[in-house]
């Protein structure tokens, strides 16, 4: 939390980054970006959950579309971060949790940006389920695909000092991922839709999108 808040403050703002964090700061723009492309351009009467929050940017571009945001992430420092950022004309509903919480009621839609990439599959797919639960509409998540090119990446971040890496992730194949969740008992009725790769340098991550069979009028 401490370590990383500094960091993360400077990496979602316009302030200048070294050439390593302006790939990671432009891949997560485009992500960011493609989530918020594959949800309705109204959101009005919409009641979404950003799993993972971080320092809140999908989450305000989302209530700027007139959605109810419930935005959630473990880290107590970035929620505050969050906070600060916050438009005075908008209005998010920021937490200090644990996403996948049943608690945090229903939603019609579900993204999850980057948050469930430090999962080993069988519990990606697992966590993926659960927010399905809690989702009419659609669940929206990314992964770090298995490739060579971030395996390398992996095993080049051994190398720097433990205080200066980045948390694991766990990479794993698009066909892994959508195999897990299509033998969840709890993702009867939901179909997996779009997908997307985005890779900047050093940003490598997929998105995917899980749309339910039965979409309330």
């Amino acid at each position: 939390d401490r370590t990383a808040v500094a960091a993360w403050a400077r990496l979602t703002t316009d302030a200048p980054v070294g050439s390593i964090r302006a790939t990671v700061r432009a891949g997560r723009d485009q992500m960011r970006a493609t989530l918020l492309g594959w949800l309705p351009q109204d959101l009005t009467g919409r009641r979404i959950l950003d799993a993972g929050c971080g320092t809140g940017a999908l989450a305000v571009e989302a209530a700027r579309r007139g959605a109810a945001v419930v935005a959630i992430d473990l880290s107590a420092t970035l929620v505050g971060l969050a906070r600060q950022r916050l438009p005075a004309e908008l209005r998010v509903e920021f937490r200090v949790g644990d996403m996948l919480d049943p608690a945090l009621g229903q939603f019609d839609h579900v993204v999850a940006m980057d948050s469930l990439i430090h999962y080993a599959a069988p519990d990606m797919a697992r966590a993926g389920a659960g927010l399905a639960a809690r989702s009419t509409r659609s669940v929206l998540f990314t992964f770090a695909p298995r490739t060579p090119m971030l395996w390398a990446m992996h095993q080049a971040g051994r190398l720097f000092p433990r205080g200066n890496r980045a948390p694991a992730i766990e990479p794993v194949t698009h066909t892994t991922i959508r195999r897990l969740l299509a033998a969840d008992p709890a993702m009867q009725g939901w179909d997996p839709g779009r997908s997307q790769r985005i890779t900047t340098g050093f940003y490598i991550s997929c998105a995917q999108e899980m749309t339910s069979a039965t979409v309330p009028s």
